[in-house]
């Protein structure tokens, strides 16, 4: 009996753990089943509110991203930016303003978003590409590289709406920086001391100027009339909008490790970033540094001039000598300060009163008054002249009135030629 039933109870315990098998693939094929519709419902959602570029609707977000072969992490930012998408339950579209060789515009065709070829190179010409072809009313920019989380959309559209902003940026620096995700040299170095220069030059009042993840209005964007084509253009957009003092707020965010090759060039794209913002605030780079100069050195001929002691030092003639360089050297200096707000129309236009006074002078008045100086010095050396012919052609003391008034000749040529100058390039 035993022995005869031994079988039939192993096939009846065989057959209750097929049947546990079948139920328990029947379930899980029940749980993909319902996961695989969720996910397709989720997208079917975002989907719906994507709009194409024939769409007669006009998208409330335009979200912009710059691709150069970032096959491996734009299918990431892209479901990242439709989940913000759906939680902000608005039309919206997806723009990648591309110049890969690799399957990126692929991918981003296939998840729904519209794929742009700029006809020239460049970081910052990807995104003016871009920009001309956005209709949001609200532009998102970021890079497609998963750095940036652009789930993070709603937090920086809540602060522009709470706050009334042109622009709200997402700080990296006031946020967390996950490990790998930033060189320590950019992020406790390079990335701090050139937000600060942007913000004493132009006003920005920013903790993170680089941050390449903010959301800006239309409007504000085309009144900053943005014009460059590198990787200054992050450093532009801040400027501008400093210049034309605009609100800017910043939302603290968590910046992650990239996808795939890093193109940024370290100290390239640095000093890329300090020469356009030296160029653009001429008073910071020659009207300051001039005026200081050239005031030192009247300080330091005065006292050389006079015999005043300094403690227990008197200053002497090569001392009224080197005052007289600083003030040749301090007084061109600044005038390349005017030269360049006349000519080239920097973002920031020196605001100092010498420089501003400088700039507007006529033509006439600033030769008169170069001619002034001229013909002040010009007596003087016309006085050591005749005593240097009564002498019998010989040597002449070198004194400190001689100094003055051939600094005095050298400046008063200089106002007169860059009168005649700034009269050129005004025309």
């Amino acid at each position: 009996m035993t022995t005869q039933g031994h079988p039939n109870s192993g096939n009846s315990v065989d057959s209750l753990l097929e049947q546990e098998q079948e139920q328990g693939r029947g379930q899980n094929q029940e749980q993909t089943t319902l996961e695989h519709d969720s996910i397709e419902s989720e997208h079917r959602e975002a989907d719906h509110l994507l709009l194409d570029r024939d769409s007669d609707q006009e998208p409330a977000i335009s979200v912009v991203m710059p691709t150069l072969d970032e096959e491996d992490g734009v299918g990431e930012c892209i479901d990242r930016a439709k989940t913000a998408i759906e939680e902000l339950g608005v039309t919206a579209e997806i723009i990648l303003s591309d110049s890969s060789t690799d399957r990126t515009p692929e991918i981003g065709r296939e998840m729904g978003a519209i794929v742009v070829e700029p006809d020239e190179p460049g970081y910052g010409y990807a995104y003016r590409y871009a920009f001309e072809r956005a209709r949001g009313e609200h532009i998102v920019i970021g890079d497609a590289d998963t750095t940036y989380d652009f789930e993070a959309i709603p937090e920086l559209l809540e602060r522009m709406e709470t706050t009334d902003a042109d622009m709200v940026m997402g700080s990296r620096l006031e946020g967390e920086i996950k490990p790998g995700a930033m060189p320590p040299l950019h992020q406790y170095v390079g990335n701090p001391l050139l937000t600060k220069f942007l913000n004493t030059f132009y006003g920005a009042g920013v903790s993170d100027a680089h941050s390449g993840f903010r959301i800006i209005r239309q409007e504000s964007l085309v009144e900053l009339d943005l014009e460059t084509t590198g990787m200054e253009f992050a450093s532009e957009m801040i400027m501008e909008a400093g210049a034309q003092d605009m609100t800017i707020e910043e939302v603290p965010i968590t910046y992650h490790e990239r996808e795939g090759e890093a193109t940024l060039e370290s100290f390239k794209d640095g000093w890329r970033h300090v020469r356009f913002m030296l160029v653009n605030a001429p008073g910071y780079l020659f009207s300051v540094p001039g005026i200081v100069l050239g005031m030192l050195g009247l300080v330091v001929m005065g006292l050389a001039f006079t015999g005043t002691s300094i403690g227990s030092a008197t200053l002497g003639i090569h001392s009224m000598i080197a005052g007289s360089l600083m003030v040749i050297v301090g007084y061109q200096v600044a005038s390349l300060g005017v030269f360049a707000s006349v000519a080239s129309n920097p973002i920031q236009k020196p605001e100092d009163k010498i420089t501003t006074w400088l700039g507007s002078m006529s033509l006439e008045r600033g030769a008169m008054i170069g001619l002034a100086l001229l013909v002040a010095g010009g007596i003087y050396t016309g006085i050591l002249i005749s005593q240097w012919v009564a002498n019998g052609f010989g040597s002449v003391a070198f004194t400190m009135g001689s100094l003055v008034a051939f600094t005095a000749i050298v400046v008063g040529l200089q106002t007169v030629f860059s009168s005649f100058f700034l009269g050129a390039i005004e025309k």
